[in-house]
This record gives structure tokens, C-alpha cells and sequence, in this order.
């Protein structure tokens, strides 16, 4: 059972991570479910009247976020917001990490002015990943910055760096950009930890990947740059996003039931 909790209103702002890419579910808006409607789905459990907006958008840079969704998230009146913005940029060639933290703190300056409790998202600790590791640095440096924002607003840190197990590649989707529902299930337990809800998700604990040979391992590396790298490449060139002309998939603070529990 769900503990008790204070909040009554839940907005969630950010990127395709909050909009819950690579966790599909056809009878959710927008086609996805993703780890702030599974937390949602458990705030929702004990307040009768707990209501939920979701303001992400996939592709969105820092910038974008700060313009597009914090005065709007504002305008809903929320007591509970979660931010996780700026890793789109973090894997930008040239972006420098200082910079994209003090204008992130600039927006928490205007969320935490609303009282509301504030969470935020350290990066995933990219060592694992053949491709992304070499962001190791540039991320944790991201992230030292984001602690020091936090504490100086008093917000919360959902901590994806120490969150070891999204390091497994049976977390990710086959771009290997995006967690998938087993991924976004496990981030949403570590939010609901750091808010100290206490809850009845249990982890997942899949059997292990079966062997790989060195051969296999290659072979789907090829087929992952040429399916999903190539064109990031390509979009990252013409400067378009796969954001663009992509609407909210929960613009409104709405009442939020979920009929029995979900998984």
C-alpha cells in the first residue's frame, strides 16, 4: 500500500526521458507511459484528488525547456515539480557543462520561488556504454554542478548516477539512448525513494543476457549506427530536433486515477 504523502499537484517538465520514451503504451497520451506517469500512478494511490500534468517533450535542449515549459508548469500551480533538462546539450560537441548548470540553477530560481518541492536529475553514469563513455567526464562534471544547484535551492536530487542498475543494457532500448520499460520502472522506484513515498513496486529482476560473441557484439553495433546514430548525426547537422512540432502529452494539471495496480 502507498504511504501518505503531502502533494496534491504534480508537474513534470524535461525532455523525452519525462515524456517517457522507449516505455510504449498505446492507452497513455502520447503513446508512452515512462517513469513520471508510473510515479504519478502511485502519488495517486492515496490523495483522492491528485492531479498530474506532464509537460515534456522529446529533443528539447536546456534553453528550450527554461522557455517552452517553466512558466506554464508555473501557471498549473504545482506543490510537486520534477525537472530533468540538459543532457540533450551534454551530448552536444561544445556545450560546456558550467554554463549549462548555471542557467539550469537560473530556472530552478523561479521554481523554487513557487515553494513547491523540486526534484532533480543527476545524469546515468555512462561508463558502461561503449558508445557514450567517453561523455563520462563532461557528465559528472554536469552533475557536481546540478548537487551544488540543488542544495543552494533546496531541492531534491534523484541520483541516476548512483542508480547502478540502469547500467545494464537489458535497461535501454535498442537506440541505446532511451531507457525502456523495465528502465523507466526502475527510475520510477528511485524517485519515489527520494521523496520518501513508500510503495508497493518491487524490483525487476531479470534473468541474465545470454552469452555474446565478439562477432554478434559488432554486428549490432553496425546495425545501431546505421539505424539510429547516422540520422542523430544528420538531424544534429540541419538543426532539427525530434521534438519539433511535438505537443505536450499532458499540458493540464488533471485529476489522475489509475483503476487497480499497476506493474
Amino acid at each position: 500500500m502507498t504511504s501518505g504523502h503531502p502533494w496534491r499537484r504534480y508537474v513534470a517538465l524535461g525532455d523525452s526521458f519525462t515524456e517517457g520514451i522507449g516505455d510504449p503504451e498505446p492507452a497513455s497520451p502520447g503513446g508512452n507511459r515512462g517513469w513520471a506517469d508510473r510515479v504519478a500512478e502511485v502519488l495517486a494511490q492515496s490523495v483522492p484528488d491528485f492531479s498530474y500534468a506532464n509537460l515534456a517533450v522529446r529533443g528539447k535542449l536546456l534553453q528550450q525547456i527554461i522557455d517552452d515549459q517553466i512558466e506554464p508548469a508555473i501557471a498549473l500551480k504545482p506543490d510537486l515539480i520534477t525537472i530533468s533538462a540538459g543532457g540533450n546539450d551534454v551530448i552536444r560537441p561544445g556545450t560546456e557543462p558550467d554554463q549549462l548548470a548555471r542557467k539550469f540553477g537560473d530556472a530552478l530560481d523561479r521554481l523554487a520561488a513557487t515553494g513547491a518541492t523540486v526534484v532533480i536529475f543527476t545524469g546515468v553514469d555512462v561508463g558502461f556504454s561503449p558508445v557514450l563513455s567517453r561523455l563520462r567526464g563532461k557528465v559528472a562534471i554536469y552533475n557536481e554542478n546540478l548537487r551544488r544547484e540543488a542544495l543552494r535551492h533546496h531541492a531534491l536530487v534523484a541520483d541516476q548516477w548512483a542508480l547502478t542498475d540502469v547500467q545494464d543494457a537489458r535497461m535501454w532500448t535498442r537506440d541505446r539512448l532511451h531507457l525502456n520499460s523495465l528502465g523507466h520502472h526502475t527510475v520510477a522506484r528511485m524517485v519515489l525513494d527520494t521523496l520518501g513515498v513508500e510503495n508497493e513496486l518491487e524490483p525487476m529482476r531479470p534473468e541474465p543476457l545470454p552469452p555474446s560473441t565478439w562477432r554478434a557484439a559488432r554486428s549490432e553495433d553496425l546495425v545501431w549506427a546505421r539505424e539510429y546514430f547516422v540520422p542523430w548525426v544528420i538531424r544534429r547537422i540541419r538543426r532539427v530536433s525530434s521534438g519539433d512540432n511535438i505537443l505536450p502529452k499532458r499540458p493540464e494539471a488533471v485529476p489522475y486515477r489509475v483503476d487497480g495496480p499497476r506493474d
